[in-house]
């Protein structure tokens, strides 16, 4: 008999269990509520604020990472007027290889062996508390999509990464998802996969979903994410420039879709994952959208990655604050971001 190459540890909880034991009390509901209309509102059209997803490239440490929201907090206030700031809690991040560090939710202790039942149970811990102590709501990556429902009653934003996004059910989950969903454009920058995959976004779909037979209501909020592209040698190319907004600007015309919309990702091939490029690459698009009426209505915010230390770490680097998967930009440098990007808007 065949059997599967693996062995089967033990039965997690189910997402009730899990939302049973960490309740949503009525006070974060507000929030989250509140905070997502605010955030739909802005991909509607009908506010002209932009918004701004910034945090660590990955969730590793809850304490440094409530740390730095917590840094976030005085500086969204005084740019209220201008920018919706949603941090980056991203729980599932692995390196791009997916060997060793797989992120929070298999590894609540990086240092240590995974325990994936004390990584669900860390992963709303630690969005709950982000909540509940800065007021913020937060946006997590849907890696794995089965995940999603651990954190559905509590995450602001979702995006599907460039390797996910040609992947059937992180499409269909994305269409059951109450909250903006972005799609990033593949590795291979092929613009009409992530057109295709915003479509199936915001359309019904019936599909398997956690052993259910479950239908899904469409996503009208699912959008555009240009992160860059590598080419066939590996080489990293941006797609973050005009010409390029432009011809994203046209293909949303051709498409049937609700709510047209792009978020710019600073990093990743955008950046060739040089973080310190990020403010640069943020400025030429806000600049690109004072020449164009039509990508000023089209881009609607920014992706960035950023810690409270400069650059990254190995595993177990031992510096508090300092990403151990991708190179991020510093706490200062960050602040001083924000508070031009608003004096630009």
């Amino acid at each position: 008999m065949n059997m599967m190459n693996m062995d089967f540890k033990r039965k997690l909880p189910i997402p009730m269990e899990v939302k049973e034991m960490y309740p949503l009390t009525g006070d974060l509901s507000d929030i989250v509520e509140k905070r997502t209309a605010e955030l739909k509102s802005i991909f509607e059209g009908k506010s002209s604020k932009l918004v701004l997803i910034i945090g660590p490239c990955s969730a590793d440490n809850e304490d440094s990472v409530v740390d730095y929201i917590t840094r976030l907090v005085p500086v969204q206030e005084r740019v209220a007027d201008k920018l919706l700031i949603v941090p980056r809690v991203y729980t599932n991040k692995p390196r791009t290889t997916g060997d060793g560090y797989k992120g929070l939710v298999h590894q609540p202790d990086p240092t240590a062996s995974p325990d994936l039942f004390k990584g669900i149970i860390a992963t709303r811990e630690l969005h709950m508390r982000a909540v509940r102590e800065t007021g913020f709501i937060c946006a997590d990556e849907m890696l794995y999509p089965e995940n999603y429902k651990y954190l559905d009653d509590i995450l602001g934003y979702t995006a599907v990464g460039a390797r996910s996004v040609e992947n059937q059910q992180h499409r269909l989950t994305a269409s059951a998802a109450g909250c903006p969903a972005g799609m990033k454009n593949p590795t291979s920058g092929d613009l009409t996969v992530m057109m295709n995959a915003i479509m199936a976004a915001q359309h019904e779909h019936d599909f398997i979903y956690r052993g259910w037979e479950g239908h899904s209501y469409g996503n009208p909020h699912a959008h555009a994410i240009l992160r860059g592209y590598v080419n066939r040698q590996g080489v990293t190319h941006p797609n973050y420039h005009y010409e390029t907004l432009l011809y994203l600007a046209e293909l949303y015309a051709k498409w049937d879709l609700a709510n047209p919309a792009l978020i710019v990702d600073c990093n990743h091939s955008n950046s060739g994952k040089n973080p310190f490029e990020q403010p640069r690459v943020l400025k030429e698009v806000l600049h690109s959208c004072r020449h164009s009426s039509d990508l000023k209505q089209l881009v609607k915010g920014f992706m960035v990655e950023s810690y409270i230390e400069d650059g990254n770490q190995p595993v177990g680097g031992g510096i508090y604050g300092k990403s151990i998967t991708d190179a991020c930009l510093g706490w200062e440098k960050s602040e001083r971001l924000i508070y031009e990007v608003a004096d630009l808007l």
